[in-house]
């Protein structure tokens, strides 16, 4: 029976030493883990700092509704009724686009009133609004002015009649 228990014992020592290696390579590889994690959080780190100002979340700038007649057809009135939100790529343009929002609306009155109303009716065409606008607001508003970091146009509201 001696040699019962020693053959027991022998086989669970082995199961220890296995079960400790194995808990061994398994920490020394989170340790490897966590600290490449880390290196790559540091030049993730270095890259945001030498990119231009933008923020990690969307900034919408909403510009209210707005009705122009277009150019078209005299005997028939053709109206777009159009409501937009400009996304911006840092708080600066923000600020700046909501406090000259009066010059921004009137810009955008006279680009949306030379529009026929065939052209607004393709993808095309409202591309062509879009690229338009990215212009029309790329022209400087003042002195001042930092630069606009535009990053896209879109329309919330869309109605030709």
């Amino acid at each position: 029976m001696a040699e019962d228990t020693s053959g027991k014992n022998r086989g669970l020592f082995w199961v220890a030493i296995v079960g400790v290696s194995l808990i061994t390579i398994l920490v020394g590889l989170n340790i490897y883990l966590l600290l490449r994690d880390d290196a790559g959080t540091a030049s993730v780190a270095e890259e945001q700092q030498n990119a231009p100002d933008r923020s990690d979340n969307p900034i919408f700038v909403r510009i209210d509704p707005f009705t122009v007649n277009l150019q078209g057809d005299q005997l028939a009135n053709r109206l777009l009724y159009v409501g937009i939100s400009l996304q911006v790529g840092n708080d600066e343009t923000r600020d700046f686009l909501l406090e000259h929002m009066p010059q921004v609306r009137s810009r955008l009155l006279i680009l949306h009133s030379v529009q026929s109303p065939a052209g607004l009716a393709t993808l095309e065409g409202k591309e062509n609004l879009v690229q338009g606008i990215l212009n029309t607001l790329s022209e400087p508003m003042s002195n001042k002015q930092p630069q606009l970091l535009i990053d896209d146009v879109l329309f919330t509201e869309f109605i030709v009649q």
